[in-house]
């Protein structure tokens, strides 16, 4: 099993706040697991899988926009105006 990262290790790969790591888990985008003793009860200690990573970082992965086509006018149409 390979290793699961906490929230200042992605906070430094990524050279943003561990707030910012955490936000993104209370928000859902990042899945995370609470491995404190109590989950629920007290301050979580999240831990990532690293394929939850690379998920979360594909789902963020910019794509070209799409250009959209030009409409073309019926050769039988003519406008007056």
């Amino acid at each position: 099993m390979s290793k699961s990262l906490t929230p200042p290790e992605i906070a430094e790969r990524y050279r943003i706040s561990p707030d910012k790591v955490r936000q993104w888990i209370e928000s859902g985008q990042l899945r995370a697991v609470d491995v404190s003793v109590k989950p629920g009860t007290g301050r979580p200690r999240w831990r990532i899988h690293p394929a939850d990573l690379i998920a979360f970082e594909s789902s963020r992965t910019a794509t070209p926009p799409v250009k959209p086509q030009r409409r073309r006018k019926p050769a039988n149409v003519v406008e007056y105006f």
